[in-house]
């Protein structure tokens, strides 16, 4: 019985390794999809496999980091000829990133469901800014020590390798780190009003990145319905639904985007980004913050009123009131 229960245990370890290098691998050949080149350097303005990684640790932990280090090497032998010792150093980097990201935030006390405002703030600031520092510096610093980037190009496609990443853990974290404890809501009017918000989320998202007359503020308040009613499980989806189709306009060089260089064109996809992000997490965050603390508070309001009620004169801890004679008065 022992000797079957840690061979299903090491099993199931098995399988989500391979599990979490297949999504690495894969969702880093759909963001290769849009990649743009800086330079002499191609870089994504949005590197989903970051995010992925994030979310992997802070689930399953460090005992998971050998997948992710697979996962990067895998990518790097797909995108090249064949498996160098820079090509090494670049997955180690892509790997270490996340890594570091995750030890930082389980110093910091991060917590999972994103329920505090703090928690939002250190995985803005120190998972995906913060942590993905190594990865665009050690793939920067090493296309520059093998040649195959000029130095005068370094800072150029460092922020672009540094915003791709840190990007990718602003919209892909979030969002897995939701549907990991999503559940499907009662049938009442959340349902008519979840559909009116998708609807109105993709149609101000298709104006916002389309339209000629640069109008992507229109996304805004659609994030901020998101967030005030449906907290991280809208705020996260819409999200990321307006990052990708952000992306996909700025790749195409229509809408906003259109008639700027490459750098511009990165520079404002970024802010982009940067901000919406910023918006769902936040907001959402402040929101399910001040929902827990009213929840709270009900709970003990009626823990203090039940609490009174059983102490009050004729309940049974209270004793039985005491009501003199008529006519005298208790000593």
């Amino acid at each position: 019985m022992i000797r079957s229960k840690e061979t299903r245990r090491r099993a199931v370890i098995v399988l989500q390794m391979l599990g979490v290098a297949a999504a690495y691998y894969a969702s880093g050949r759909l963001g290769l999809l849009r990649q743009v080149a800086v330079g002499s350097s191609v870089v994504t303005p949005l590197w989903p496999p970051s995010g992925i990684a994030l979310a992997a640790l802070l689930y399953l932990g460090l005992r998971i980091w050998p997948a992710i280090a697979l996962g990067a090497l895998l990518m790097i032998i797909s995108m090249s000829d064949g498996l160098t010792l820079w090509g090494v150093a670049v997955a180690a980097g892509s790997a270490l990133a996340p890594l570091c990201s995750f030890l930082v935030l389980r110093k910091v006390g991060f917590r999972k469901e994103l329920d505090r405002l703090r928690d939002g703030v250190v995985l803005v600031f120190l998972g995906a800014m913060g942590g993905m520092l190594i990865s665009a510096t050690v793939g920067t610093g090493v296309q520059m020590l093998s040649g195959a980037l000029p130095a005068a190009q370094f800072w150029r496609v460092w922020s672009a390798w540094w915003a791709g990443d840190a990007m990718g853990v602003l919209m892909v974290t979030p969002l897995l780190l939701v549907l990991r404890r999503a559940r499907l809501p009662g049938l009442d009017d959340r349902w008519m009003e979840a559909v009116a918000l998708t609807l109105v989320a993709v149609a101000a998202t298709i104006v916002a990145t389309r339209s000629s007359l640069s109008m992507i503020y229109l996304i805004f308040p659609v994030l901020i319905w998101a967030a005030l009613r449906f907290q991280f499980a809208g705020s996260a989806p819409c999200a990321f639904l307006m990052s990708v189709m952000a992306t996909i306009a700025a790749t195409d060089r229509v809408g906003p985007f259109s008639g700027h260089t490459v750098l511009e064109i990165m520079l404002n996809l970024s802010i982009l980004n940067g901000c919406v992000a910023l918006t769902a997490l936040l907001l959402a965050a402040i929101v399910t913050e001040h929902n827990n603390i009213r929840r709270e508070t009900e709970v003990a309001c009626e823990e203090l009123a039940a609490l009174v009620e059983e102490l009050a004169p004729g309940s049974e801890l209270g004793g039985p009131s005491y009501e003199p004679p008529s006519g005298r008065k208790p000593a």
